[in-house]
């Protein structure tokens, strides 16, 4: 089908035969191109100066049922810790957490007030702990480290609509691995550890014992993200709060950029904050703890729960915690990868800085993301090798095709679009919307392109169905027909959280793009599972 700009289609005009009719012939533009504009009507200049990004209902809090999430949220989170702890594992009770429905709610019914009363103390009894508090603020020192010293390329995420283009240093795949390789020396499978219990080959062991190091430095267990869970999420939900009002004092006193401004409300500025990029003395604080401490948090858990489970079991290996704490490492290997595609994401470009995006990754990932993992160390899987792989390959298959749809659009962006989409000329909107400086008050134009061809030609989100895939089959790795519905919590909540997410994309876009978003889900109509949803 011929066009004067290949791929670029009017949805508007439809040949006879269904066909999208060639677009009039415009001036060609390069993608970046601007002109002016004096488009200066009231609702634009509210929307600018509260520095928005062409969001204007804010966050999740827009959404009633996640808006309560948010408010039960801490000590939903402190409950969930004791739930997997070894304490809620020696309680003498008539009703098991791995039996809820059958169980746990008959019981709770049966005494409402006792119910209520051991719920209560049952959260309240997760308090944090020095150890816990050292834990959280080593690792996050770890972090901040290579951070800073780790070298990578300069990239930049998306232009906001104040005009501001943050910018990356691009090293996550290396504090990928160089944290794993520093989790895993630094604990007593490391060197420093008992000679049993190392994993290296006994001549490194020797080499570095050499050094001495080992005489001054005493290794932590390898199990010390289960060790220490309920103490250091006790003290990350005090952090968590506390920081995120610092966030809130500092976005409306001093921002680091122009995409800053209040709601009017302070309940509304806590929750969905009120900058979009904050830094402080360089440090860009949405990265640092959204990937740099909350991801490899996740990444690390897993295999640290697996070996709790081994050393609690009488070194007996749960196949389905191995197998799922090996799929969410691979999963957070590609998310390192695809970090820059990430810092492009609506949780960087839409979410402010408030608890919702902060607190959510310095508690609620920890909390909920892993809990799948952490219940089956005190509750083991039970499956065998064989199934435990076979539902370790579905998740994969998650993980790799989610990283494929990423990648996909990734190329066509960088490539401006002149790139093949499954051996094809991609169908992309060739889209204007609007930036205004607040200085000086002058908009101009730009354009962007919305892939509508490969994986984003069958739905707007369907990297998100994949994603879902994997959320799935770790979830069922903990095998729920053993192990209870609870160990679903996170597979359930990420779905809510999607649908969410995607319906709020949909919303900015519809801002940003106008029109031409209108055109674009005209040829792409479903959100995320193409001819359902």
């Amino acid at each position: 089908m011929a066009s004067s700009t290949p791929g670029r289609y009017n949805l508007r005009r439809r040949t006879p035969s269904g066909h999208v009719a060639p677009t009039p012939k415009r001036a060609a533009r390069p993608a970046d191109s601007e002109s002016d504009d004096d488009d200066d009507s009231p609702q634009k200049k509210a929307d600018y100066k509260s520095g928005t990004n062409w969001v204007h209902g804010g966050g999740i809090e827009a959404n009633p049922y996640l808006f309560v999430l948010i408010v039960v949220s801490p000590f939903l989170s402190l409950l969930l810790a004791y739930v997997t702890s070894a304490e809620m594992q020696s309680l003498d009770v008539a009703w098991s957490v791995t039996s809820p429905l059958t169980e746990m709610v008959p019981a709770c019914l049966g005494d409402v007030p006792t119910c209520l009363s051991s719920t209560l103390a049952a959260g309240a009894s997760v308090l944090p702990t020095w150890a816990g508090a050292k834990l959280v603020f080593w690792f996050m020192a770890v972090a901040l480290v290579l951070e800073r010293t780790l070298p990578g390329e300069i990239q930049c995420g998306p232009e906001t609509a104040t005009g501001h283009v943050p910018k990356y240093v691009d090293n996550g795949v290396a504090h990928c691995f160089v944290y794993s390789l520093l989790f895993f020396l630094g604990s007593n499978l490391g060197p420093c550890g008992d000679a049993e219990e190392q994993l290296l080959p006994s001549a490194v062991g020797e080499l570095i014992g050499s050094t001495g190091i080992c005489n001054v430095y005493s290794p932590y267990s390898f199990g010390v993200l289960y060790d220490l869970f309920p103490s250091s999420l006790a003290f990350l939900n005090v952090f968590g709060i506390v920081f995120c009002i610092f966030l809130m004092y500092k976005g409306l006193h001093f921002p680091s950029t122009e995409d800053n401004g209040s709601s009017g409300s302070l309940v509304k500025d806590y929750l969905w904050g009120t900058e979009l990029y904050p830094r402080v003395f360089g440090l860009d604080l949405k990265r640092f703890i959204n990937c740099r401490f909350s991801m490899t948090y996740w990444q690390l858990a897993g295999f640290s729960f697996t070996y709790s489970s081994y050393a609690l079991h009488g070194n007996v290996m749960d196949w389905g915690l191995f197998f799922s704490a090996l799929s969410q490492y691979l999963y957070l290997v590609k998310f390192f990868f695809w970090e820059m595609g990430y810092m492009r994401s609506i949780d960087i470009i839409v979410d402010r800085a408030g608890y919702e995006i902060q607190w959510g990754c310095l508690v609620w990932v920890p909390a909920v993301y892993t809990f799948h993992s952490r219940f089956l160390v005190q509750n083991p899987s039970g499956l065998s090798f064989l199934a435990a792989f076979a539902i370790f390959v579905l998740s994969m298959a998650g993980v790799l095709l989610n990283y494929a749809a990423d990648r996909e659009r990734d190329v066509f962006r960088a490539s401006k679009g002149k790139c093949k989409v499954w051996g094809a000329k991609p169908r992309y909107i060739k889209a204007e919307y609007k930036i205004v400086d607040r200085k000086t008050g002058k908009a101009t134009k730009k354009t962007s392109l919305l892939l509508a061809s490969g994986f984003w030609g069958m739905a707007r989100h369907f990297q998100y169905f994949f994603e879902l895939t994997a959320a799935y089959s770790w979830c069922f790795l903990a095998n729920p027909l053993h192990n209870g519905v609870l160990v679903m919590f996170y597979a359930v909540f990420l779905t809510a959280l999607l649908v969410d997410r995607a319906k709020r994309d949909t919303e900015k876009c519809r801002l940003k793009y106008g029109k031409y978003y209108d055109e674009y889900c005209d040829l792409v109509p479903y959100k995320i599972i193409p001819g359902i949803f």
